[in-house]
């Protein structure tokens, strides 16, 4: 249950915080007004009189599904200065570049790839990276029409929703010269919890509170995570102030659980959200109390964050890891990428009469699996956090589908349930 007292806070803490907001923005919408995320970003940008065009996921870009050979996405048309994304939306934006760069192969690959490291250097702090001259020079020379896949006037991109794999901020920061500014909010909270600052360049964290909340962070032993440890205080993330909703409808046993009024008459919402709070203030989200499971072996596997990393590997276009508590290891559906593993496929000379028949291919299964784990070893995960088993699937989970939402954050027990029988034979082979 929101008030218009929840949307009126969440949105002066926002605009607060966007730089330069005005009547010359444009803003690209292509979420479900019914997300609240894209409710409160397009009354940000009305609140500021900047315009909004509208569009949907499938006709973004040039090369999106729904798009018309030769004809233009949405991006390319409006050139929208601002953009809210959710982290599904920008993989495949980093994957729709790869593609055609990988497709080109040669010197133009060979020239992207020195360009983006040059400017991963820099971007993480070595003087020896691309700086100054050479910086402009890869941007007009490389960066300049990858860029144009969004319309090449982005400014900012706010990423919200779900959790953003570091590899996919840095390809979105270098490759597009634009920002990725991380927020952190819960429908609970109409939306507003953090934001992060418009010039921080970290992975992981999604910033400090915004003006108009408080974030505190309380004891959740269970999985050992306390306010006193050290270096930096941890424990359940819990919001409050006047974004935070009124509570369930017509379910008060619900609300009594998750909301509490302190002796002040502040509201809080206890989020299940784990976080930790670094030196400068920011939030980082570290677990989630619903998606951590205990292996046979002891050992907490959460399930968020795997999937968050894992989502990097290019043969990945969603995933779903599962842990049973009665094994020492974990499983995977893997919703693959048709570009990638097509690709892979033809350089080995696979043969195959549909991408279905090529998902049950050992040899696909067994190269996806080698990818998840050089993955996982580069982001240095547990070796038991890691699938062992993977089932490939050759349909994408769509929200009409009931498998993910409309934010494409995946529903996790309505695929549990839909692949059951996968799921029990992955563990049983």
């Amino acid at each position: 249950m929101m008030s218009h007292a929840n949307v009126v806070a969440t949105v002066a803490g926002v605009t607060t915080l966007v730089r330069g907001l005005g009547t010359k923005d444009k803003y690209m919408a292509y979420l479900p007004l019914a997300h609240i995320l894209e409710l409160i970003a397009e009354t940000v940008i009305y609140s500021a009189g900047a315009a909004i065009g509208y569009g949907s996921p499938l006709t973004l870009t040039d090369t999106a599904s729904k798009i018309k050979k030769g004809t233009k996405g949405d991006a390319s048309e409006l050139r929208p200065t601002l953009m809210t994304a959710v982290p599904a939306i920008l993989d495949r934006v980093r994957d729709g570049v790869r593609k055609t760069i990988d497709s080109k192969g040669g010197l133009p690959k060979k020239i992207f790839e020195i360009a983006y490291n040059r400017r991963l250097a820099a971007i993480e702090g070595s003087w020896l990276g691309a700086w100054g001259v050479e910086k402009l020079l890869w941007e007009n020379l490389v960066f300049q029409k990858i860029s144009n896949v969004l319309g090449g006037q982005i400014r900012c991109l706010l990423s919200g929703g779900a959790p953003l794999s570091g590899d996919t901020q840095r390809f979105i920061n270098i490759c597009f010269g634009a920002p990725i500014v991380q927020g952190y909010g819960l429908t609970e909270t109409c939306a507003g919890a953090t934001f992060s600052e418009w010039d921080d360049l970290s992975i992981g964290r999604v910033g400090p509170p915004i003006p108009s909340c408080y974030i505190k962070l309380v004891n959740w032993e269970e999985g050992g995570y306390l306010p006193t440890d050290k270096p930096m205080p941890r424990g359940e993330i819990v919001i409050g102030g006047p974004s935070v909703t009124l509570g369930y409808f017509k379910n008060q046993a619900k609300t009594d659980e998750v909301y509490k009024v302190d002796e002040r008459g502040v509201r809080w919402f206890y989020t299940g959200d784990i976080g930790r709070f670094h030196p400068d203030g920011c939030l980082e989200i570290i677990d989630r109390r619903k998606d951590i499971v205990k292996l046979q072996h002891g050992e907490y596997v959460s399930l968020g964050k795997v999937e968050a990393v894992l989502s990097a590997s290019s043969y990945v276009e969603n995933i779903m890891l599962h842990a049973d508590p009665f094994r020492n290891f974990c499983v995977a559906l893997v919703v693959a990428s048709h570009a990638s593993l097509e690709s892979w496929a033809t350089k080995e000379g696979i043969i195959y009469k549909d991408f279905s028949e090529l998902c049950e291919k050992k040899e696909a299964v067994a190269e996806v699996l080698k990818s998840l784990a050089e993955v996982g070893q580069k982001s240095k995960l547990e070796r038991y956090e890691v699938p062992t088993k993977v089932k490939l699937l050759a349909e994408s989970w769509t929200p009409e589908s009931g498998l993910v939402t409309a934010a494409l954050k995946i529903k996790r027990e309505n695929i549990k349930k839909t692949f059951a029988a996968d799921l029990k034979h992955l563990y049983e082979q």
